[in-house]
């Protein structure tokens, strides 16, 4: 019997603080009705200082253990999706570790930007069929408020920080359809330049700002997430009228809505937290299917249909039956 990774647990984590667009609007030119009609953006969570990387990561850890009914001692891997990790090395992934008071197992962070969680959930799920683990962590955790360029009111608007989790735990699938059915990736280097990070590490003498050409992200985006969606669909023989949720990436509300317009959706069936969370990056899907799994719109049995891009580019898909 092979073996299926099944969600069974998800949770988050949002800082303490809450900037709303009129609060922006007092040191950058700009306005709330301006926000709200170009991205739906309302108001998003910046970290203090405490309320780094690994430490939201590890609240929205224990908060999908705790939904799972499940402990540190079930985890065999962490794997961290984040464009703005604590440190170089070691990786934030293994700062949760510690955290979590683990003693066995591996970590490892996993760069994608905004489709960090599904690059990083497609790795766990393979590591589960593969019977490399039993029980991973998947996390996406992002303080985007630290790489902003607060001189450009095109990008600074549109971001905020929070980090979600989901606990994978291996099944072999032989009384249920439960579980991933199947995860989709994409690059395409050559459009690497109309969103990245201008500075790392190991580079001198640049600012490390988020820089973006959002008509052309804009542009791409509804293409080549619908392209993901159907390939997910058509690999698992399903049509569109199949699907129960969609939770999409959240970076802006007319890529969301243009989404579930493709896929016949009414919008009641598309999970929706940019108006509050802002683009959380590789957070912002985790952050959406906690939320409806927790307030209860997402049940068990229902096919869900995750989707996401960022900077690389790089995008993906997966299909879950929770």
């Amino acid at each position: 019997m092979s073996l299926r990774s099944i969600i069974a647990g998800a949770g988050g984590y949002l800082p303490e603080r809450v900037v709303t667009n009129d609060e922006l609007a007092r040191t950058v030119d700009t306005s709330d009705d301006w926000i709200r009609e170009r991205t739906g953006i309302r108001q998003r969570h910046f970290a203090g200082p405490h309320e780094t990387a690994a430490f939201m990561g590890t609240a929205a850890a224990r908060a999908a253990l705790t939904h799972a009914k499940a402990e540190p001692s079930d985890v065999d891997a962490v794997i961290l999706a984040t464009s703005t990790p604590d440190q170089a090395f070691p990786a934030t992934a293994i700062r949760v570790m510690a955290a979590l008071g683990m003693q066995r197992g591996f970590g490892f962070d996993l760069a994608a930007a905004c489709a960090g969680f599904i690059y990083a959930l497609s790795v766990a799920d393979g590591m589960i069929r593969a019977g490399q683990a039993k029980g991973v962590l998947v996390i996406g955790s992002e303080v985007y408020s630290r790489i902003l360029n607060w001189q450009d009111r095109g990008t600074c608007v549109l971001f905020g920080d929070g980090a979600g989790a989901v606990f994978l735990r291996a099944s072999d699938g032989s009384d249920t359809d439960q579980g991933i059915l199947s995860t989709h990736l994409h690059a395409q280097g050559s459009l690497g330049d109309i969103l990245y990070v201008d500075g790392a590490v190991g580079q001198r003498d640049r600012p490390g700002h988020l820089v973006m050409n959002g008509r052309e992200v804009f542009r791409h985006a509804v293409t080549r997430l619908a392209e993901a969606v159907d390939e997910a669909l058509n690999a698992n023989g399903l049509a569109r009228r199949d699907i129960d949720w969609l939770v999409p990436h959240q970076a802006n509300r007319r890529i969301i809505d243009g989404m579930g317009r493709k896929l016949g959706l009414a919008a009641d069936r598309v999970v929706i937290t940019v108006d509050r969370h802002a683009n959380t990056s590789a957070a912002s899907v985790p952050l959406a299917l906690s939320e409806a799994c927790q307030d209860g719109r997402i049940k068990r049995g229902d096919l869900v249909l995750l989707e996401a891009l960022g900077g690389g580019l790089a995008w993906g898909s997966a299909l879950v039956r929770m």
